[in-house]
């Protein structure tokens, strides 16, 4: 579905990212980890290009996207999926408006528009809020909207810009779930940049770790946080271990 090659992305004197080359077959749920820096975001965003790298091919269903001009790069960014990392929701318009605005804006008549708005909302559990505004919403309801945005236009492929990063820790459950029932029913293929190792370890079908702009390591969750091969894996492996035993003493009640 999705073949990086050679790909290169400069800001300045940093090099974001350095000759990435990257392959997701149509289905597969993979997830991009690394320190903050890596270039987890950039090489996402360089997907739709929202970000324009300085070299590289970007093949999806065998088509360049790093050649379209700007008319096939708009129909394109229709069949790829962006959930950004803050929410981006117009707070003058309900959360059926916001998901509604850019399929009215790219010709879809208005009925059509809201009950397809209306489906992605109940995917996402938002079926009951339909008519309330962001500031009604708390952060992970907010983000819940941004995810049914991008449902929907019901595209093959989904990518996951740190969705978690802005809310509270205690609103990071609500979202993680919304996205592991997603993955269960695998609509779409997900490519997923996160910290969140516990979500990562359920539903990643492969483990993709960046260092410094390149891949260091990938494989399976159970080979690349069980038996890793790089630096970044071992110190996840070290964080994993660490956080098992602290909820173990926890539960026997050591301290």
């Amino acid at each position: 579905m999705l073949v990086i090659q050679n790909l290169y992305k400069h800001f300045g004197d940093i090099k974001a990212i350095d000759g990435l080359a990257l392959t997701v077959n149509i289905g597969e749920i993979l997830v991009l980890m690394g320190p903050s820096g890596c270039g987890k975001s950039t090489t996402i965003r360089t997907i739709n290009r929202l970000i324009e790298p300085d070299q590289g091919t970007i093949l999806f269903h065998d088509t360049n996207i790093l050649t379209l001009n700007p008319d096939e790069l708009q129909k394109i960014r229709k069949r790829i999926g962006f959930v950004f990392q803050h929410f981006n929701l117009i707070s003058r318009l309900t959360a059926q408006e916001n998901v509604m605005l850019g399929l009215v804006m790219s010709g879809m008549d208005r009925d059509t528009a809201r009950n397809k708005a209306n489906e992605a909302l109940t995917k996402v559990g938002m079926e009951r809020n339909l008519h309330q505004k962001p500031a009604q919403l708390s952060g992970g309801q907010q983000q819940r909207v941004g995810i049914a945005r991008a449902l929907a236009y019901e595209p093959e492929l989904m990518m996951w810009d740190e969705p978690t990063a802005s809310l509270d820790p205690i609103l990071v459950r609500e979202v993680l779930v919304v996205m592991e029932e997603l993955a269960r029913y695998r609509a779409s293929t997900m490519i997923v940049v996160t910290h969140e190792l516990s979500f990562a370890l359920r539903v990643a079908d492969r483990i993709v770790l960046m260092d410094k702009g390149k891949i260091v390591e990938e494989g399976k969750p159970s080979q690349v946080f069980v038996n890793p091969t790089s630096a970044i894996g071992q110190k996840y492996q070290e964080l994993i271990e660490y956080q098992i035993n602290t909820t173990a003493k926890s539960l026997s009640g050591e301290k």
